[in-house]
Protein backbone atom coordinates (compact mmCIF):
# COMPACT_ATOMS: atom_id res chain seq x y z
CA UNK A 1 0.00 0.00 0.00
CA UNK A 2 1.28 3.45 -0.88
CA UNK A 3 -0.21 5.01 2.24
CA UNK A 4 1.93 2.67 4.33
CA UNK A 5 4.98 4.49 2.96
CA UNK A 6 3.72 7.69 4.59
CA UNK A 7 2.11 6.42 7.78
CA UNK A 8 2.37 3.46 10.16
CA UNK A 9 -0.44 0.89 10.11
CA UNK A 10 -2.27 2.79 12.84
CA UNK A 11 -2.24 5.97 10.77
CA UNK A 12 -3.38 4.25 7.59
CA UNK A 13 -6.33 2.66 9.41
CA UNK A 14 -7.28 5.97 10.99
CA UNK A 15 -7.09 7.82 7.71
CA UNK A 16 -9.12 5.31 5.71
CA UNK A 17 -11.74 4.59 8.38
CA UNK A 18 -12.41 7.98 9.96
CA UNK A 19 -10.76 10.66 7.78
CA UNK A 20 -9.84 12.61 10.94
CA UNK A 21 -10.43 16.33 11.38
CA UNK A 22 -7.76 16.81 14.06
CA UNK A 23 -4.02 16.97 13.29
CA UNK A 24 -1.83 14.18 14.56
CA UNK A 25 1.84 13.21 14.40
CA UNK A 26 2.81 9.61 13.65
CA UNK A 27 6.13 7.81 13.99
CA UNK A 28 6.64 6.66 10.43
CA UNK A 29 10.08 5.19 10.84
CA UNK A 30 12.07 4.50 7.70
CA UNK A 31 10.21 3.18 4.66
CA UNK A 32 11.01 2.63 1.01
CA UNK A 33 9.97 6.24 0.45
CA UNK A 34 12.87 7.47 2.60
CA UNK A 35 15.27 5.32 0.63
CA UNK A 36 13.97 6.49 -2.76
CA UNK A 37 13.56 10.20 -1.98
CA UNK A 38 16.37 11.64 0.10
CA UNK A 39 17.65 15.10 0.98
CA UNK A 40 20.52 14.56 -1.45
CA UNK A 41 18.31 13.43 -4.31
CA UNK A 42 15.92 16.36 -3.91
CA UNK A 43 18.79 18.83 -3.59
CA UNK A 44 20.35 17.39 -6.70
CA UNK A 45 17.07 17.69 -8.55
CA UNK A 46 16.60 21.30 -7.39
CA UNK A 47 20.09 22.64 -7.94
CA UNK A 48 21.05 21.11 -11.28
CA UNK A 49 18.53 23.09 -13.31
CA UNK A 50 16.42 20.02 -14.10
CA UNK A 51 13.22 21.29 -12.49
CA UNK A 52 10.79 23.01 -14.89
CA UNK A 53 10.51 26.64 -13.84
CA UNK A 54 6.72 26.31 -13.80
CA UNK A 55 7.03 23.77 -10.97
CA UNK A 56 9.21 25.95 -8.76
CA UNK A 57 8.12 28.43 -6.12
CA UNK A 58 10.64 30.49 -4.14
CA UNK A 59 9.46 32.26 -0.99
CA UNK A 60 10.83 33.71 2.22
CA UNK A 61 8.44 34.92 4.91
CA UNK A 62 7.02 37.47 5.21
CA UNK A 63 7.51 38.40 1.54
CA UNK A 64 5.38 36.86 -1.25
CA UNK A 65 6.77 34.34 -3.69
CA UNK A 66 9.40 35.64 -6.09
CA UNK A 67 8.69 36.07 -9.78
CA UNK A 68 10.07 33.28 -11.96
CA UNK A 69 12.53 35.72 -13.51
CA UNK A 70 14.44 35.58 -10.21
CA UNK A 71 15.62 32.04 -10.96
CA UNK A 72 15.42 31.83 -14.76
CA UNK A 73 17.89 32.57 -17.55
CA UNK A 74 16.84 32.35 -21.20
CA UNK A 75 13.43 30.99 -20.12
CA UNK A 76 15.00 28.04 -18.29
CA UNK A 77 15.66 27.28 -14.64
CA UNK A 78 19.02 28.74 -13.64
CA UNK A 79 20.55 26.33 -11.10
CA UNK A 80 23.13 28.83 -9.84
CA UNK A 81 20.56 31.56 -9.23
CA UNK A 82 18.23 29.11 -7.50
CA UNK A 83 21.06 27.92 -5.25
CA UNK A 84 21.97 31.50 -4.38
CA UNK A 85 18.39 32.24 -3.36
CA UNK A 86 18.37 29.17 -1.14
CA UNK A 87 21.66 30.21 0.45
CA UNK A 88 20.06 33.62 1.13
CA UNK A 89 17.26 32.04 3.15
CA UNK A 90 14.58 31.28 0.58
CA UNK A 91 12.53 28.10 0.70
CA UNK A 92 12.42 26.18 -2.58
CA UNK A 93 9.17 24.39 -3.38
CA UNK A 94 9.42 21.68 -6.02
CA UNK A 95 5.95 21.02 -7.34
CA UNK A 96 4.14 17.96 -8.63
CA UNK A 97 6.84 15.36 -8.17
CA UNK A 98 4.33 12.73 -9.30
CA UNK A 99 4.72 14.11 -12.83
CA UNK A 100 8.49 13.92 -13.06
CA UNK A 101 9.78 11.18 -10.74
CA UNK A 102 8.62 7.66 -11.68
CA UNK A 103 8.71 6.38 -8.08
CA UNK A 104 6.52 9.27 -6.93
CA UNK A 105 4.14 8.72 -9.83
CA UNK A 106 3.69 5.13 -8.64
CA UNK A 107 3.11 6.24 -5.05
CA UNK A 108 0.58 8.86 -6.13
CA UNK A 109 -1.33 6.39 -8.27
CA UNK A 110 -1.30 3.89 -5.41
CA UNK A 111 -2.81 6.45 -3.03
CA UNK A 112 -5.57 7.13 -5.53
CA UNK A 113 -6.31 3.43 -5.91
CA UNK A 114 -6.48 3.03 -2.12
CA UNK A 115 -8.64 6.08 -1.43
CA UNK A 116 -10.43 7.01 -4.66
CA UNK A 117 -8.92 10.50 -4.24
CA UNK A 118 -6.55 12.18 -6.67
CA UNK A 119 -3.47 13.78 -5.15
CA UNK A 120 -0.25 15.62 -5.80
CA UNK A 121 3.18 15.76 -4.15
CA UNK A 122 5.31 18.83 -3.42
CA UNK A 123 8.75 18.98 -1.82
CA UNK A 124 9.89 21.88 0.38
CA UNK A 125 13.56 22.64 0.98
CA UNK A 126 14.06 25.22 3.74
CA UNK A 127 17.47 26.54 4.85
CA UNK A 128 18.45 26.69 8.53
CA UNK A 129 16.61 29.19 10.72
CA UNK A 130 14.25 30.29 7.97
CA UNK A 131 10.65 30.14 6.89
CA UNK A 132 8.94 29.94 3.52
CA UNK A 133 5.16 30.21 3.63
CA UNK A 134 3.50 31.95 6.56
CA UNK A 135 0.04 31.35 8.05
CA UNK A 136 -2.43 29.87 5.56
CA UNK A 137 -4.79 26.94 5.15
CA UNK A 138 -5.24 24.41 2.36
CA UNK A 139 -8.19 22.92 0.52
CA UNK A 140 -7.42 19.25 1.09
CA UNK A 141 -6.03 16.76 3.57
CA UNK A 142 -2.24 16.75 3.65
CA UNK A 143 0.21 14.16 4.90
CA UNK A 144 3.45 15.94 5.76
CA UNK A 145 6.43 13.59 5.57
CA UNK A 146 9.59 14.95 7.18
CA UNK A 147 12.62 13.70 5.27
CA UNK A 148 15.46 15.62 6.92
CA UNK A 149 15.90 18.11 9.73
CA UNK A 150 13.20 19.50 12.01
CA UNK A 151 10.36 21.86 11.15
CA UNK A 152 8.11 23.46 13.73
CA UNK A 153 4.41 23.50 12.82
CA UNK A 154 2.17 25.99 14.61
CA UNK A 155 -1.48 25.12 13.99
CA UNK A 156 -4.79 26.90 14.53
CA UNK A 157 -8.30 25.54 14.16
CA UNK A 158 -10.03 26.23 10.83
CA UNK A 159 -11.48 29.75 10.55
CA UNK A 160 -13.77 28.57 7.71
CA UNK A 161 -15.77 25.39 7.27
CA UNK A 162 -14.69 22.69 4.82
CA UNK A 163 -12.80 24.73 2.20
CA UNK A 164 -12.51 23.09 -1.23
CA UNK A 165 -11.29 24.06 -4.66
CA UNK A 166 -11.72 27.83 -5.02
CA UNK A 167 -14.32 28.00 -2.23
CA UNK A 168 -12.96 29.55 0.99
CA UNK A 169 -9.36 29.50 -0.19
CA UNK A 170 -7.31 31.40 2.37
CA UNK A 171 -6.17 34.14 -0.01
CA UNK A 172 -9.72 34.70 -1.30
CA UNK A 173 -11.29 35.28 2.12
CA UNK A 174 -8.25 36.64 3.94
CA UNK A 175 -8.67 39.24 6.69
CA UNK A 176 -5.86 41.53 7.85
CA UNK A 177 -6.56 40.76 11.49
CA UNK A 178 -6.01 37.01 11.12
CA UNK A 179 -2.27 36.82 11.79
CA UNK A 180 -2.20 39.36 14.66
CA UNK A 181 -5.11 37.54 16.30
CA UNK A 182 -3.53 34.11 15.89
CA UNK A 183 -0.15 35.22 17.16
CA UNK A 184 -1.70 37.01 20.13
CA UNK A 185 -3.67 33.91 21.11
CA UNK A 186 -0.87 31.45 20.38
CA UNK A 187 -1.27 28.23 18.39
CA UNK A 188 -3.90 25.65 19.27
CA UNK A 189 -1.32 22.94 18.58
CA UNK A 190 2.42 22.93 17.97
CA UNK A 191 4.65 20.13 16.75
CA UNK A 192 8.36 19.88 16.04
CA UNK A 193 8.26 17.44 13.15
CA UNK A 194 11.42 15.35 12.85
CA UNK A 195 12.81 13.04 10.19
CA UNK A 196 10.95 9.74 10.43
CA UNK A 197 7.70 11.42 11.50
CA UNK A 198 4.59 12.31 9.52
CA UNK A 199 1.92 14.89 10.28
CA UNK A 200 -1.70 14.33 9.31
CA UNK A 201 -3.01 17.84 8.57
CA UNK A 202 -6.75 18.07 7.82
CA UNK A 203 -7.98 20.68 5.36
CA UNK A 204 -8.74 24.11 6.72
CA UNK A 205 -6.27 24.01 9.62
CA UNK A 206 -4.10 27.12 9.64
CA UNK A 207 -0.41 26.28 9.65
CA UNK A 208 2.71 28.37 10.12
CA UNK A 209 5.74 26.11 9.51
CA UNK A 210 9.32 27.24 10.08
CA UNK A 211 12.80 25.92 10.78
CA UNK A 212 13.99 26.88 14.26
CA UNK A 213 17.43 25.28 14.18
CA UNK A 214 20.07 27.71 12.91
CA UNK A 215 22.38 24.93 11.74
CA UNK A 216 20.13 22.28 10.19
CA UNK A 217 18.32 22.19 6.86
CA UNK A 218 14.75 20.91 6.58
CA UNK A 219 13.27 18.84 3.78
CA UNK A 220 9.70 17.62 3.77
CA UNK A 221 7.18 16.21 1.31
CA UNK A 222 3.55 17.28 1.24
CA UNK A 223 1.12 14.67 -0.07
CA UNK A 224 -2.03 16.68 -0.78
CA UNK A 225 -5.05 14.37 -1.03
CA UNK A 226 -8.12 15.85 -2.69
CA UNK A 227 -11.20 14.56 -0.89
CA UNK A 228 -14.23 13.50 -2.91
CA UNK A 229 -17.39 15.23 -1.72
CA UNK A 230 -21.12 15.00 -2.46
CA UNK A 231 -20.55 17.81 -4.97
CA UNK A 232 -18.29 15.47 -6.94
CA UNK A 233 -21.10 12.90 -7.08
CA UNK A 234 -23.57 15.57 -8.16
CA UNK A 235 -21.25 16.73 -10.94
CA UNK A 236 -20.91 13.17 -12.21
CA UNK A 237 -24.65 12.62 -12.13
CA UNK A 238 -25.37 15.86 -13.94
CA UNK A 239 -22.69 15.06 -16.53
CA UNK A 240 -24.78 12.04 -17.60
CA UNK A 241 -27.39 14.46 -18.90
CA UNK A 242 -25.37 15.09 -22.04
CA UNK A 243 -26.70 11.80 -23.41
CA UNK A 244 -30.20 13.32 -23.61
CA UNK A 245 -30.72 15.49 -26.73
CA UNK A 246 -32.98 17.77 -24.69
CA UNK A 247 -29.93 19.01 -22.82
CA UNK A 248 -27.98 19.63 -26.03
CA UNK A 249 -30.45 21.89 -27.77
CA UNK A 250 -29.57 25.54 -28.32
CA UNK A 251 -30.98 28.21 -26.05
CA UNK A 252 -31.77 31.21 -28.23
CA UNK A 253 -29.62 34.30 -27.65
CA UNK A 254 -32.73 36.33 -26.98
CA UNK A 255 -33.71 33.95 -24.20
CA UNK A 256 -30.29 34.38 -22.57
CA UNK A 257 -30.27 38.16 -22.72
CA UNK A 258 -34.00 38.80 -22.37
CA UNK A 259 -36.76 38.34 -19.80
CA UNK A 260 -37.38 34.69 -20.75
CA UNK A 261 -34.21 33.46 -19.01
CA UNK A 262 -35.91 32.56 -15.67
CA UNK A 263 -38.44 30.45 -17.61
CA UNK A 264 -35.65 28.59 -19.44
CA UNK A 265 -33.92 28.01 -16.10
CA UNK A 266 -37.07 26.56 -14.56
CA UNK A 267 -37.51 24.28 -17.58
CA UNK A 268 -33.91 23.09 -17.28
CA UNK A 269 -34.35 22.46 -13.56
CA UNK A 270 -37.46 20.39 -14.20
CA UNK A 271 -35.71 18.43 -16.95
CA UNK A 272 -32.75 17.81 -14.64
CA UNK A 273 -35.03 16.47 -11.92
CA UNK A 274 -36.57 14.06 -14.39
CA UNK A 275 -33.12 13.04 -15.63
CA UNK A 276 -31.81 12.35 -12.11
CA UNK A 277 -34.94 10.44 -11.12
CA UNK A 278 -34.44 8.17 -14.12
CA UNK A 279 -30.87 7.18 -13.38
CA UNK A 280 -30.05 3.72 -12.06
CA UNK A 281 -27.58 4.33 -9.25
CA UNK A 282 -26.46 0.71 -9.07
CA UNK A 283 -25.56 0.75 -12.75
CA UNK A 284 -23.66 4.04 -12.41
CA UNK A 285 -21.76 3.06 -9.27
CA UNK A 286 -19.22 0.97 -11.16
CA UNK A 287 -18.41 3.84 -13.53
CA UNK A 288 -18.13 6.21 -10.56
CA UNK A 289 -15.64 3.93 -8.82
CA UNK A 290 -13.59 3.64 -11.99
CA UNK A 291 -13.54 7.42 -12.40
CA UNK A 292 -12.49 7.91 -8.77
CA UNK A 293 -9.36 5.77 -9.12
CA UNK A 294 -8.31 6.86 -12.60
CA UNK A 295 -9.19 10.48 -13.33
CA UNK A 296 -6.45 13.03 -12.77
CA UNK A 297 -6.81 16.66 -11.77
CA UNK A 298 -4.09 18.99 -12.92
CA UNK A 299 -4.86 22.02 -10.78
CA UNK A 300 -3.02 22.41 -7.48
Amino acid sequence: MSLSLLLPDEGVIELLNTWPDEPRVFERGKTALDEAVTEDSLSGYAFTGCVPASEIAVVRAPAPSLNQNAYMTHARTDAARLRKLYDNGYTIRLGNLQRVIPFMAKVSRGIQEETGFSNYIHAFLTPPGNQGLRHHWDQQMAVIVQIAGIKRWQLWRPPVEAPMREYNESWRVWRDHYIPDWEAAGPDLEFDLRAGQSLLLPRGWVHNPRVIDEDEHSVHLTFAIRERTPLWLVEKLVAEAIGDPEFRRVILPGDITGPALPDRMREARQALRAHLDGLDMNDLASAMRQAAVTELEYTT
